[in-house]
């Protein structure tokens, strides 16, 4: 089984603002994802061409069950509102994505807290912090009806707030606590692999360098796993996104390998 987590900003290059939908759909299909989890992902937005980014993707890779959840709702800059998941399916939004070739038994959704006021971050070149806003976030989990039994697979996109996204992922583990087991987590997560490990309890499934896109020099993409699984690796440049695709192939019992969900804490 193939698992696949990508930030796609919103279908754009890092070099420029334009969306070619036929990029991503020639992405997906090489990526050739069993289970696909996209980041920074635009629904019917203007920036985009109004354009399904999830439906596109799902088709490009045969996805039989696939879910869309808004963490804003509305136009970048005009009506950009926190999404409350009352969203109807024609509404602007942006958000996260968990698509599948395998059916989907169930779902989750998990709203995340987020800061509710600007907060001070250094920027490379300048000498005084600027003041920033956070953005809401949320986390969507699958269980997948593999053939060796079912798998929960979850992805999420936290804060870039350093010391504040460790706060997010502790309470979405708490949320997964009663999750079946293999638990899969997927998404950007801006953190490092061993914040991203000691903070979920999980176990890394790669290591790879994922952003910048170009020459990357940081891991904020992480797949993990509870129990631990044996897969192989891969990270890869594709032709939009300033991120590279971070890639698992799990071997074929290690879904198998359920466990009873855990009960320890993550570690704080």
């Amino acid at each position: 089984m193939r698992i696949v987590t990508f930030n796609i900003l919103g279908g754009r290059t890092q070099h420029d603002d334009e969306v070619d939908v036929s990029v991503l759909q020639e992405a997906i299909a090489e990526l050739d994802p069993d289970v696909l989890a996209l980041q920074e992902v635009d629904h019917l937005l203007q920036r985009s061409g109004h354009a399904d980014l999830t439906a596109i993707a799902a088709e490009a890779m045969g996805a039989v069950d696939h879910r869309f959840v808004a963490a804003l709702a509305g136009s970048p800059g005009a009506t950009w509102t926190a999404a409350t998941g009352d969203e109807q399916p024609h509404d602007a939004a942006y958000g996260i994505a968990l698509l599948s070739r395998l059916p989907v038994i169930g779902w989750q959704v998990v709203r995340l807290p987020s800061v509710s006021t600007p907060v001070p971050m250094r920027f490379p070149g300048n000498l005084l912090p600027t003041w920033v806003h956070d953005e809401p976030r949320v986390a969507v989990a699958a269980t997948v009806a593999a053939a060796e039994g079912p798998l929960t697979v979850v992805t999420t996109h936290l804060s870039f707030i350093r010391w504040w996204n460790g706060r997010q992922l502790r309470q979405l583990m708490r949320s997964l606590s009663g999750a079946s087991r293999p638990l899969v987590l997927t998404g950007d997560l801006n953190m490092d692999l061993q914040q991203a490990a000691r903070v979920s309890g999980l176990t890394p499934l790669a290591e790879h360098p994922t952003f910048p896109a170009d020459h990357p020099r940081e891991q904020l993409d992480h797949i993990l796993a509870d129990p631990p699984l044996v897969a192989r690796s891969s990270a890869r440049r594709m032709a939009l996104s300033d991120h590279r695709a971070l890639i698992v192939d799990l071997e074929p019992a290690q879904v198998s390998r359920r466990t009873p969900a855990p009960r320890r804490t993550p570690a704080g």
